[in-house]
């Protein structure tokens, strides 16, 4: 399966078109001229036409725990 232009992977593209249509649904205006009334439809025509901005946001460093070290002079016995 071919990848969508400007996509990582296919998943996200529908992550973001499902978006947008979600939006248009709730009353968001058509960034496109278009016929169509469907929001998944106008979704993708909005995307094809470089219209809908999308980024990923980048992942924290996973926080290292670190065990504490015992203080000097005191033994385990």
């Amino acid at each position: 399966m071919e990848l969508y232009q400007g996509f990582d992977s296919n998943y996200r593209y529908i992550l973001v078109a499902a978006r947008r249509a979600r939006q248009l649904q709730s009353g968001a205006h058509p960034m496109v001229e278009t016929a169509s009334r469907k929001p998944c439809r106008i979704a993708e025509q909005e995307i094809t036409a470089e219209k809908v901005k999308w980024f990923v946001p980048e992942k924290k460093a996973a926080e290292t725990v670190t065990e504490p070290e015992p203080a000097s002079g005191q033994s385990d016995d």
